[in-house]
């Protein structure tokens, strides 16, 4: 259903087969990535929360929560997040990419805050700097 565009119909199916099994996962965790699809941040952190605390040694949760909080700028949290799916899952291959990106993107904020100390004369710096912008740019 939500595939074929009937998002709402397909989040009331969500609804009610939650409602009849309320400890299935994988219900639950569709209607997450249909709630982070549709922007519905706050919504889909609450799921996938909750899944963290129910099913703990799932990886996908932690993975999907910290796309969510690296996408609000809560880097710290999203980093705790895929070590937590990493440790549950060391080949994970998402959360291995997760983490590149949010280490790169903690690197950006550092690099940021140390090129407006060195009152932006550090060639060095500028140049890591704008490599690691194109790569964030990069749109694969």
């Amino acid at each position: 259903l939500y595939r074929a565009g009937d998002v709402q119909q397909a989040l009331r199916k969500a609804d009610d087969a939650i409602a009849a099994q309320p400890r299935a996962a994988q219900i639950r965790f569709l209607k997450g990535v249909m709630l982070s699809d549709l922007k519905r941040h706050d919504e889909a952190i609450d799921i996938f929360t909750a899944l963290t605390q129910d099913f703990p040694e799932l990886p996908d949760p932690y993975n999907n929560l910290a796309v969510l909080y690296a996408a609000e700028g809560q880097l710290p949290n999203a980093l705790t997040a895929l070590q937590t799916a990493l440790r549950n899952d060391p080949k994970h291959r998402a959360a291995r990419e997760n983490l590149g990106d949010v280490y790169l993107a903690l690197a950006v904020q550092a690099w940021t805050a140390a090129l407006v100390g060195s009152k932006g004369d550090d060639a060095a710096l500028q140049r890591k700097l704008r490599l690691a912008r194109e790569i964030q740019a990069y749109p694969g």
